[in-house]
């Protein structure tokens, strides 16, 4: 069995007298897709907010590889190896798709104020790799004939797959997915849920919030169950499923 990569111990954390995360700890192994469900209000985007560094923790702890990640800015936990997409795509407009990917490269590149300082051949240097870099992963997911399309231009599921891309750029360990097929039809549900294989099978670890249960049970390794920001089940995906009181709260309610 794979070790964990990610472990969160007794996370807590209020909006005003709203207890959102309540008493939350799981671990994610290396190298799965583990999945978060449960109803609107659970804590789910909360919770990825936490890992992601967006916001603190009231208390208890966050490790990732070992190291606690819970007092680290957005970016320093990106550096570390977290990427994350939003449930709301957050292209930038009027930016091509190439451009888009190329500023989630940034937190690998070795430009910037001492590059600056050193002269525009490193700078120059330091724009070329990260766009090699960046048309490497457009190639990967299979839409490199897009890269100088304007993002915005494009049809919403094809941005759900830029979104991707510029997280993949920054060559993460651990890729936070909110809502993948949120707004996509089944036949790009179905491609979503292949290409979510694809990164696994780089070695890429996923933890994914998403309502689309036939997507979670295809395509995840474990499960974590949430009900008013608590843990109340986790395991395998056909165990979760078949958890009574998953069934009762759950997979019998029209938003699960």
């Amino acid at each position: 069995m794979s070790r964990a990569l990610l472990e969160v111990t007794g996370l807590h954390r209020w909006f005003g007298g709203l207890h959102v995360i309540d008493e939350v700890s799981f671990s994610c192994r290396a190298g799965i897709v583990k999945a978060i469900i449960g109803p609107n209000g659970a804590g789910k985007t909360t919770l990825f907010n936490l890992i992601a560094g967006s916001l603190a923790p009231a208390s208890g702890s966050i490790l990732f590889d070992g190291q606690e990640t819970s007092r680290m800015a957005p970016h320093q936990v990106a550096r570390r190896g977290i990427s994350r997409t939003f449930q709301a795509t957050r292209l930038f407009p009027r930016m091509s798709v190439l451009e888009n990917v190329m500023v989630g490269r940034h937190v690998r590149s070795r430009g910037g104020f001492v590059a600056g300082m050193v002269g525009p051949v490193l700078i120059g240097s330091g724009e070329k790799r990260a766009r090699e870099a960046s048309l490497a992963v457009l190639e990967e997911l299979g839409v490199a004939g897009l890269a100088g399309r304007d993002a915005s231009s494009l049809p919403f599921g094809r941005q759900r797959v830029v979104e991707i891309a510029r997280a993949l750029a920054s060559e993460p360990r651990l890729l936070l997915l909110d809502e993948p097929a949120c707004g996509l039809n089944p036949a790009e549900t179905e491609e979503m849920g292949a290409l979510i294989g694809k990164i696994r099978d780089r070695g890429i670890t996923v933890l994914i919030v998403e309502h689309d249960m036939s997507l979670v049970m295809n395509i995840s390794d474990e499960v974590l169950v949430l009900s008013a920001g608590r843990r109340i089940a986790e395991g395998q995906p056909r165990e979760v499923q078949a958890d009574p009181q998953v069934v009762a709260v759950y997979l019998g309610e029209g938003d699960a």
